[in-house]
């Protein structure tokens, strides 16, 4: 079976690194907000282009606390996107904000800023981009507006690591950006595990706090923050991946590049080639998606359906959603299909993946 991630190889490539790592903080006898996080925290927000990184439980975490450190709560809208993993939304929900939902733009799959400009009220309060599949949104005019109407720009960059626009890390755009390190992520660790970076330093260290019950020190605390804290272990882990990060980008992006001539010709909708994109999903669209997945099933390709059913139609969410609101993004929830994509997938594994997509289509 070819996997959309093989965690098992992952892990056998870097082992010995890890193991050296895991044993470097089980010696030290310290596991939470020591050294190893410490450490991280400045690696990470180089190679993002940060001045400043606080590591937190989760992606949904580091979301919640950069609203949180923007004053961002009841009553205050925020502009996102509903084609995404619900946590972008549940931050939202979690400060007591209101979720307002943008259509996305058929070639990103990204807030639609010209849509954005339209949603902005006198409570709108911050615009939160999701860089969905590793490929960053269209910053210059989500950033232009936020600027022109007092907005915060929080970017959930949870599935692009390292991913950048027009010469410019996601980083460097808004006030703040938030990153997962769910095991199935580019830089993914063993468990979870979060950051969000930020460029302000009054806003780190307001973060610091918030992530640590909202205290400036032990025993006072100067305000009700969370208890969301990146482990020792996890930190150690991640140090060592994050090493690897730019080659393991550099082969996504060579696979991604033979799927896109590989498919080529096919009723797919293919994504277009973008280099400063870290493809942490390959994602094709087809009228035939749930066929074609599970004829690439039956020839042993494991393929997945990257949300189905958008935020606002969940259950969870307080207001019914009215279908036809988001064209766009509807459409884009019943063809969308993911391909295998990972640093560990070899030449031949892609091309058989193509070949069976090919033969769907010759069969059809």
């Amino acid at each position: 079976m070819i996997l959309m991630n093989d965690f098992k190889r992952h892990v056998e490539l870097l082992h010995v690194e890890l193991q050296e790592a895991m044993e470097r903080v089980l010696q030290s006898g310290w596991f939470v907000l020591g050294k190893e996080v410490e450490a991280f925290e400045r690696e990470f927000a180089a190679y993002v282009g940060a001045a400043h990184a606080v590591g937190v439980a989760n992606g949904m975490d580091a979301l919640q606390l950069g609203l949180m450190a923007w004053d961002i709560g009841p009553g205050d809208e925020v502009i996102t996107t509903p084609n995404s993993a619900f946590a972008s939304t549940l931050a939202i929900l979690r400060v007591g904000a209101v979720p307002v939902f943008v259509d996305i733009d058929a070639r990103h799959y990204a807030l639609d800023a010209s849509q954005v400009r339209e949603a902005i009220t006198p409570r709108t309060r911050a615009i939160l981009p999701v860089h969905i599949y590793g490929r960053s949104a269209e910053l210059e005019p989500l950033s232009q507006l936020a600027e022109e109407h007092g907005l915060m720009l929080l970017n959930d960059a949870c599935q692009a690591h390292g991913a950048s626009h027009r010469g410019r890390a996601i980083a460097r755009f808004g006030d703040a950006a938030a990153y997962s390190f769910y095991p199935t992520k580019n830089l993914g660790c063993f468990g979870d595990g979060g950051m969000i970076v930020c460029d302000d330093p009054a806003r780190y260290a307001r973060l610091r706090r918030l992530r640590d019950y909202g205290q400036s020190k032990r025993y006072h605390h100067l305000e009700a923050g969370l208890n969301s804290r990146l482990d020792e272990l996890q930190a150690a882990i991640l140090r060592v991946k994050l090493r690897h990060l730019p080659a393991h980008t550099a082969r996504r992006r060579a696979i991604a590049a033979q799927y896109i001539a590989g498919l080529a010709g096919l009723p797919l909708v293919l994504p277009e080639y973008d280099a400063e994109a870290v493809w942490h999903l390959f994602v094709v669209r087809s009228r035939a998606r749930d066929a074609l997945s599970e004829f690439l099933r039956e020839r042993d390709v494991q393929s997945l359906v990257h949300y189905p059913v958008l935020i606002p139609e969940q259950p969870a969410m307080p207001t019914p959603y009215v279908r036809g609101s988001l064209p766009v993004a509807e459409r884009c929830a019943a063809e969308f299909l993911s391909l295998p994509i990972h640093a560990e997938l070899t030449d031949e594994q892609v091309q058989r993946v193509c070949g069976a997509v090919r033969e769907f289509f010759e069969r059809a």
